[in-house]
């Protein structure tokens, strides 16, 4: 091994970049083991692609790519087998910025921005749209690495509420916060179910949910549930409700897990 102690750092790569127990790393990645860590040959850094990874030794560094030999392959042990799905109603400002970064670092599997009625922020145009889904997946990159995820998490491209509780009522188990609901947890609703191995959890904008909204999810099957008594923002809330999930359903937790091991 190399001297730059780089054996820590983890890379994402697709597969074509692997062939022949090979993995070829360029692009930003390369321009940081190459520029920013200063790797030789005999560095062994850490590959992933497509849940699984590849222990990794350093054999050749150019001038536009770098070459790395499979040491070992094995499937990525923080990649939960529930897959959930944020339908997040958009926020203003930064605030994305924050639900993005620390929902992959709890477990969210995509992503998905929804244009709801009371939305302060307001996308114009679909330039505008790449350009802030382009910046959101960024980050789902960095929070990928910085949290040992397995992938990076997708963020869909804006879809209206409509859109989005169609798509919703297709997963095991979706779910929808409301401040009107008092008296259902997610506790009481995962009761109810034997097999959870997709999910779903809708959260409002700054503004919450209309009634119109709220009807509209029931009619798909999207269970109304409440985070407890205190009011949460928007950007507090995606991370509480994901984080029960995630410990009722996503990893174990004290013999609890239901998902399907088959």
């Amino acid at each position: 091994m190399g001297s730059n102690g780089v054996q820590m750092s983890r890379y994402f790569v697709n597969s074509s970049q692997i062939r022949d127990n090979k993995i070829t790393i360029v692009g930003e990645d390369y321009q940081h083991l190459k520029k920013v860590l200063r790797t030789v040959k005999g560095d062994v850094i850490t590959v992933c692609c497509e849940g699984f990874d590849y222990s990794s030794e350093i054999t050749e560094v150019t001038n536009d790519y770098i070459i790395a030999d499979i040491i070992n392959k094995e499937p990525n042990q923080t990649e939960s087998a529930l897959k959930v799905t944020l339908f997040q109603g958009l926020p203003k400002a930064d605030k994305m910025d924050l639900i993005v970064q620390k929902c992959i670092e709890i477990g969210v599997n995509e992503i998905v921005p929804v244009i709801n009625e009371r939305c302060i922020t307001k996308i114009n145009t679909d330039k505008d749209a790449v350009n802030k889904v382009s910046r959101w997946q960024k980050i789902s990159l960095e929070a990928a690495k910085q949290s040992n995820r397995g992938i990076i998490p997708k963020i869909c491209m804006p879809i209206k509420f409509t859109d989005a509780v169609n798509i919703a009522s297709s997963f095991d188990l979706s779910v929808i916060p409301y401040e009107k609901e008092s008296s259902t947890g997610l506790k009481d609703i995962v009761s109810k179910y034997s097999v959870v191995k997709t999910a779903s959890i809708f959260i409002g904008p700054e503004g919450g949910y209309t009634e119109q909204e709220i009807q509209l999810a029931e009619s798909k099957g999207i269970n109304k549930l409440t985070l407890g008594p205190r009011i949460l923002r928007t950007e507090t809330a995606g991370i509480v409700a994901l984080s029960l999930m995630m410990y009722e359903l996503g990893d174990v937790s004290n013999g609890r897990n239901k998902i399907c091991s088959c």
